[in-house]
């Protein structure tokens, strides 16, 4: 159509209802079960910006990494993160961008990822602190199973007794009793038993303990991994996997060096090592902070929140 106004062709698009298709399957370059895979995959990635809100960062969370622990690392002075300066070098990023940290210490990236690799394996699960750990989380989950099982048996026990009642208030309208002069009692005594039935139907076991041996197991499924990072084929799962295990890596100057700081996540490892369910149950069974410390500050002050190569 011409615009009258400038004489200029403005293409317009058709109304549906006009279009005009054909299947030509004989032209497809991808297999319909690979492209209803990745359309799948892509909407669990999928996320939406609110109109007048900034982005938080999402998108620049889910880029592949350039190198095995990249956004990890961060500097012991500023806070600020460890970035690529060269090919095989990271130095803190706000002492070359800024000029405002001091900290001009650089090291090598395949240095890093050795010693970090070489910490996962011995100093975040020393078998003399992860069977104090084991000990301590042992006591936990009893203390939790003895209290769930308490409040459980009491619902139990309330939920017979509100049963009783209805069945009195029941036979009561039977027995010729007004229904008005109940209802209102009725009415709090069904409220109440399905309010304690869906507390019943909820009620599940603290996470299963600890084994000792687990520390073990976790070292070698460590040094399978890192096997699996010399595969192309699986590289891209392993990083995923060792990725998750650690929460930061701070880089300290310590004399003429840098001093590396571990900081791991406990509950990814144990999931790893047991290969279960155990990080979600994990984090469900802590009790929440208040009169009494919680578990993941007592396992803290027990592992010393990460190990210092």
């Amino acid at each position: 159509m011409k615009d009258p106004n400038t004489g200029k062709r403005v293409s317009r698009h058709n109304p549906e209802s006009e279009w005009v298709v054909q299947e030509v399957p004989e032209l497809r370059i991808v297999d319909q079960e690979v492209w209803d895979a990745v359309k799948a995959r892509q909407k669990t990635f999928a996320f939406t910006v609110t109109k007048g809100e900034e982005p938080d960062g999402t998108l620049n969370d889910r880029r592949r990494p350039k190198h095995l622990f990249a956004g990890l690392v961060k500097c012991g002075c500023c806070g600020g993160g460890y970035s690529m300066i060269s090919k095989n070098l990271l130095g803190c990023s706000t002492s070359r961008n800024k000029g405002t940290c001091r900290n001009l210490r650089n090291i090598r990236r395949d240095a890093l990822e050795a010693s970090v690799l070489n910490g996962l394996r011995t100093h975040l699960m020393d078998p003399a602190l992860f069977k104090e750990f084991c000990d301590a989380f042992t006591r936990e989950m009893n203390r939790l199973r003895i209290e769930q099982s308490a409040n459980v048996i009491g619902h139990r026990k309330e939920l017979e007794r509100v049963q009783r009642e209805l069945d009195r208030a029941i036979q009561a309208i039977l027995d010729g009793v007004p229904g008005i002069q109940l209802k209102d009692k009725i009415g709090r005594l069904e409220t109440r038993k399905a309010e304690l039935i869906a507390m019943l139907s909820t009620a599940s076991e603290p996470p299963p303990l600890l084994h000792p041996n687990m520390a073990e197991v976790y070292r070698q499924r460590i040094a399978r991994l890192h096997e699996r990072l010399q595969s192309e084929e699986t590289k891209a799962e392993a990083v995923d996997i060792l990725r998750g295990l650690v929460d930061r890596i701070t880089l300290q100057p310590d004399g003429n060096g840098l001093a590396i700081v571990l900081r791991g996540d406990l509950a990814a490892m144990l999931s790893f090592a047991a290969n279960t369910k155990l990080r979600r149950e994990y984090e469900e069974a802590r009790p929440p902070c208040g009169d009494r410390a919680c578990l993941r500050s007592r396992i803290a002050s027990i592992v010393g929140c990460g190990g210092r190569i």
